[in-house]
């Protein structure tokens, strides 16, 4: 039986070895606050000094380390942006499985838990069943642009309006269906509705005869990290789900710590 091929780098190590060698830089990083240089790293880290400077070269290419200075380094903001992903996507679907699952068995429609990535939101978790008698066309891991979703629009809505019209301008607001807001306008117009209704809906605008609404689940520092939506075929949704699609999301962003302020 033929052995497995150990891949190697241009350094002659094996791509286990620049792994760990990337993380022993990372740790030393980590360790201090303020930018550490070259010499120093190579000196604590053991590291041939060529050998960390290709390594933080493409730490640098990737956002995860920072070069504020020629020969200076400190951990990249893309680790903060990865590490919130990570810590919103555990601590949300821990909160949110078991009254996510409630609202299923109350509705008999499919209820996805959904978060934003950059232009896109992902779907992290779903609950459904055989007797809702929809087929589930994105599954757990599943992308799609924000603008042609309810929780997609929930998070858009939290955007001023440079940031909404960077979005436009950045993704050109493609559309799925007949449905689909593919214009600036249409998008602004819509976004003022989510923010005075305070839930959100798609009508058919990712696919066709499939309707959802959305509500948001806030953090204890009051930010929308996850949204929380029905999806039912198109002449099945009932406004009557919006007020219990609420109650489940305001149940979750309590658990994560979020107190609604009171009416004034």
């Amino acid at each position: 039986m033929a052995r497995p091929r150990t891949l190697r780098n241009e350094d002659g190590g094996t791509v286990i070895q620049v792994i760990g060698r990337m993380v022993t830089l990372l740790d030393a990083l980590a360790r201090r606050n303020d930018p550490i240089s070259l010499k120093d790293l190579s000196a604590g880290t053991g590291l041939h000094p060529s050998t960390a400077h290709r390594i933080l070269n493409d730490l640098v290419s990737a956002r995860i380390v920072d070069r504020v200075e020629p020969g200076a380094y400190q951990l990249g903001i893309r680790l903060l942006e990865l590490g919130n992903l990570v810590k919103a996507r555990l601590n949300v679907r821990d909160a949110a499985l078991a009254p996510m699952r409630e609202l299923h068995r109350a509705t008999g429609q499919p209820v996805n838990l959904s978060i934003r990535q950059g232009d896109e939101i992902v779907y992290i978790e779903r609950a459904v069943s055989e007797r809702s008698g929809m087929q589930v066309v994105r599954a757990v891991g599943g992308r799609a642009p924000l603008h042609l979703t309810s929780v997609g629009k929930l998070f858009l809505a939290e955007d001023d309006a440079r940031n909404v019209r960077a979005y436009s301008t950045r993704t050109g607001l493609p559309g799925h269906t007949r449905n689909s807001i593919t214009a600036l306008a249409g998008l602004e117009t819509e976004l003022a509705q989510v923010r005075a209704e305070g839930f959100a809906r798609d009508d058919e605008e990712l696919e066709p005869g499939v309707r959802c609404i959305a509500s948001g689940i806030r953090d204890d520092s009051a930010k929308l990290i996850a949204g929380l939506s029905i999806s039912a075929p198109a002449d099945f949704v009932q406004d009557d789900w919006i007020e219990q699609l609420c109650r489940c999301t305001d149940q979750i962003s309590a658990a994560l710590g979020y107190e609604r302020a009171a009416a004034g």
